[in-house]
């Protein structure tokens, strides 16, 4: 199941930033990883996230991270292109590739 979190952080310096990265990357699970430095937010988008895990990683290295909303993400696109499956056609040509 792919999920979507999104975490109140506070992203005071570039390092804190850094940190911010480093942490939601770390975790298990976590396919992509965005800052949305206006709003002091992080996103992180994957595939069976630990939430709380995540969460008492940043306040371990950031002192403040609030869990604002997790979502699921629909993956139709994915869906989409399993049932375009066709069979690729094989083209034989009379010349060997190897070595004599």
């Amino acid at each position: 199941m792919k999920q979507k979190v999104v975490i109140k952080v506070s992203l005071n310096d570039k390092k804190s930033r850094t940190k911010a990265i480093k942490t939601a990357v770390g975790v298990d699970g976590v396919i992509q990883a965005a800052l949305q430095t206006e709003k002091n937010q992080i996103e992180v988008t994957g595939n069976d996230l630990d939430v709380v895990l995540l969460t008492t990683l940043l306040r371990k290295s950031l002192n403040y991270a609030e869990v604002l909303s997790v979502s699921v993400v629909d993956d139709k696109k994915e869906e989409k292109e399993e049932q375009n499956d066709d069979p690729s056609k094989l083209v034989w040509t009379p010349y060997a590739g190897g070595v004599p």
